[in-house]
């Protein structure tokens, strides 16, 4: 079997759709700019368009043309919202997708690197088996709040941080960086359940996230092994993560600011290995995204221009 696989290589069965990774590599250059905002999504809006071609995302797109991806991620889910039913399916939709990827990047990780020691390949294993369960977890839940799998396009921007040629860069970008993520995303998904008083919901997130601690733990411990008298390797792991994180900060929907869409999971991380100075670095990182208020401006006027040369009749973004 080859070893360090492209992400362009994973296969798929025909009801997945796959999309350029190219609005997900915008959203990690954004500046707090309106104008800018605004250019740089009418510049890649076909791109966008054809990403929803085919999926539950089609009329979306049609409603409120590119602004729709950053209507998604900019806007928390929120019991009652205008979009929440169509935001949640987005959001189970794409953590099943990352659970996938994130079992490939684990398998990828066991078979790149045969020279690393047992007990990483034992971890690595041992993440593959969560991994498997999280998908069908996620594939319930998907089904639990009235989607199905493929019914939106695919993005292989996850498993991207699974390509490193370093086994310290892999679990520093996959381990730390994306399992820290699903930490963020699964405790508001946790709360965004208890509101709703969904207790299947919430029960299967919180399973679920007691593995996503291990698993950057995993990152944390094997960073450090990987890297122990090597400060020059441990400097590349640890901008690799930056880097990785910086790039699925979603433009500022994930940071330490209140009113963000998804909040770091401050407590959770710390229990997972992560130190008061890695955190403020990355309430940092994400704060050098757009404000929400400068996303939600650029999505009016995007809305307003899209429907305007459409000839759509104005109405309430929902």
């Amino acid at each position: 079997m080859k070893r360090f696989i492209e992400h362009e290589e994973l296969a798929r069965d025909r009801r997945f759709i796959r999309q350029q990774n190219v609005a997900a590599d915008l959203l990690a250059t954004l500046p707090d700019d309106v104008d800018a905002v605004v250019e740089l999504f009418e510049k890649v809006g076909p791109v966008i368009e054809a990403g929803t071609r085919g999926t539950a995302a089609e009329p979306l797109y049609d409603r409120f043309g590119p602004a729709f991806t950053l209507m998604t991620l900019n806007e928390p889910i929120r019991p009652g919202d205008p979009g929440t039913e169509d935001r949640l399916k987005m959001r189970m939709h794409g953590i099943f997708v990352g659970e996938l990827q994130a079992l490939e990047g684990a398998g990828r990780s066991l078979w790149d690197f045969p020279e690393a020691p047992w007990e990483f390949k034992m971890n690595m294993a041992r993440q593959c088996w969560d991994e498997a369960r999280h998908v069908q977890i996620f594939e319930k839940l998907l089904d639990h709040v009235g989607g199905e799998v493929g019914m939106y396009a695919e993005s292989t921007f996850l498993f991207e941080a699974a390509c490193a040629d370093d086994p310290a860069l892999r679990v520093a970008g996959v381990n730390r960086a994306l399992e820290g993520l699903a930490c963020d995303v699964f405790r508001d998904n946790i709360e965004y359940a208890k509101q709703t008083d969904d207790a299947l919901m919430e029960q299967s997130m919180d399973y679920v996230l007691a593995d996503e601690l291990t698993h950057v733990r995993f990152g944390s411990e094997w960073v450090a092994e990987f890297c122990k008298d090597d400060p020059e390797r441990l400097a590349k792991a640890r901008e690799f993560r930056r880097e990785t994180d910086r790039r699925f900060n979603f433009g500022g929907a994930r940071s330490a600011d209140k009113d963000a869409a998804i909040q770091i999971a401050w407590e959770d991380r710390k229990f997972a290995g992560f130190t008061d100075e890695e955190l403020e670095d990355l309430a940092q990182l994400s704060g050098e995204g757009p404000s929400r208020k400068t996303m939600k401006k650029a999505i009016e006027i995007l809305v307003a221009r899209f429907q305007e040369e459409h000839g759509i009749p104005s109405e309430a973004q929902s």
